[in-house]
């Protein structure tokens, strides 16, 4: 047979594993590339490589992939072998023979300029001792405004409730207590036994 047909590379639909139940779609995913095989490569023994059973199963028994790619591959007895497609890996295997290593990809890192740090001559222990009293001094000026603020804040926020007219509720009308009718009733009888 010719290299051509020995070999071949097929994308595998397993959509319609998902009408069957629930408890059974993996298992019926392996009998479809099973049949699928058969049909296209004209034999009846099929064996399903290691690799692409445990990508079947992967997910469970409930959640097989959509679809797969495979390689099915024809030996002298008229066998076919389904094992997974790994293009890369391929393609470094050639290179390797060539001699050319293959790339390996880095994630991009986004450039930033880099800035030059100057370096500075050892100080002192006077000059520590100085910066590190500027360094204090600045620190407590920056809190000193930082509270002036929040009280001149604070006094505003008081100013302004001060200023603010109140404004006057509107007292409710008082509703007059609405009679029993039961006590009309009597009062007319009353006065119509009176007469």
């Amino acid at each position: 047979m010719s290299e051509e047909e020995a070999e071949r590379v097929y994308t595998i639909p397993l959509g319609k594993v998902l009408l069957s139940p629930h408890n059974q779609r993996s298992k019926r995913a392996i009998n479809m590339i099973k049949e699928f095989t058969r049909h296209h490569m004209k034999t009846e023994q099929v064996k399903i490589d290691q690799d692409v059973s445990h990508q079947i199963w992967a997910r469970g028994i409930r959640h097989p992939p959509r679809k797969i790619r495979v390689r099915m591959v024809k030996d002298d007895d008229g066998r076919i072998l389904v094992s997974k497609y790994e293009k890369e890996k391929e393609k470094d295997k050639e290179k390797e023979k060539k001699g050319v290593k293959p790339k390996k990809l880095e994630p991009k890192k986004p450039t930033k300029p880099e800035e030059k740090v100057q370096e500075k001559p050892k100080a002192t222990p006077e000059e520590k001792v100085l910066e590190k009293t500027e360094v204090k001094a600045k620190v407590k000026t920056e809190s000193a405004k930082k509270t002036e603020k929040s009280k001149e804040k604070k006094l505003e926020k008081k100013d302004e409730t001060k200023t603010k007219p109140k404004t006057k509720e509107q007292p409710q009308k008082k509703e007059k207590p609405k009679e029993n009718p039961a006590k009309k009733k009597e009062t007319k009888t009353d006065s119509t036994k009176k007469t």
